[in-house]
């Protein structure tokens, strides 16, 4: 009986030592870090191209995918593309691994927004129903259709590098059911845009940094997904300050 006490207090042990190792090295606010998903590893083999190509079919495709890491995240992907192509043994030799990379991430895009075209076209009227949560505000899919009604079928390339709008923008396509066609027109023109420009730039900046001027990016990620985050959020910002502005303007006009 003693021995088998033994036995489940080291086994207890044990467990809390690596629970506590497990949390030391993992953080919450790592979800908000592209390079984490990028490193991921399972068991020792690297995820990260999968994990990359998940997340862009979540922020694409699923109305609770716009708080991931969007256009950073494709940046980051063409510096990294090396070795995320690593674990596709599959493909032939001599092939580009940036040129893998952001052909999957584009494939990905497209099949994102045609899940979110399909889900606005079947149960989109009733997100204008549903209460604001943790994951869903109704302001976002608002704003998304006032934007999809201002440019019509070009939102669809101009909300691909806009964060939260371009997970919405497909999903009110399917809602005011949009010509099929025209909507795959633009659909696969803005993920091929949105993929290769950012992927391409980081892949290229990387290189000319390195060669020219003996700076690896790698080592300021933190600076590159600061500088992405607000280039890529200031249009938003400042498109909600201007409405803020004219509902101030027409309750004085009221008065």
């Amino acid at each position: 009986m003693k021995f088998n006490l033994d036995i489940f207090n080291i086994l207890k042990s044990n467990f809390f030592i690596q629970a506590q190792e497990i949390d030391q090295e993992f953080k919450w606010t790592q979800l908000f870090n592209p390079e984490f998903y990028i490193n991921l590893e399972l068991g020792g083999v690297p995820i990260g191209i999968y994990v990359v190509l998940f997340i862009i079919f979540a922020e694409t495709g699923l109305f609770i995918g716009f708080f991931l890491p969007g256009d950073s995240l494709l940046f980051l992907s063409g510096i990294y593309a090396e070795a995320l192509a690593a674990p596709l043994t599959f493909l032939p030799q001599g092939y580009s691994p940036v040129f893998i990379v952001a052909t999957l991430i584009a494939l990905s895009g497209i099949i994102g927004n045609i899940f979110g075209y399909w889900f606005g076209s079947v149960y989109g009227k009733n997100l204008y129903q549903k209460e604001d949560g943790f994951f869903f505000k109704k302001k976002y899919l608002y704003q998304s259709e006032s934007f999809f009604q201002k440019h019509g079928g070009v939102a669809i390339v101009f909300a691909r590098f806009l964060p939260i709008v371009r997970t919405f923008v497909p999903i009110i396509a399917g809602i005011v059911h949009m010509e099929k066609k025209k909507f795959m027109f633009y659909n696969v023109l803005s993920s091929l845009l949105w993929s290769f420009i950012l992927v391409y730039s980081g892949h290229y900046l990387y290189g000319l940094f390195l060669e020219k001027f003996d700076i690896d990016l790698k080592h300021h990620i933190e600076k590159i997904i600061i500088i992405l985050v607000v280039a890529t959020t200031l249009p938003l910002v400042m498109k909600a300050i201007k409405n803020k502005k004219l509902e101030i303007e027409d309750k004085t006009g009221d008065e």
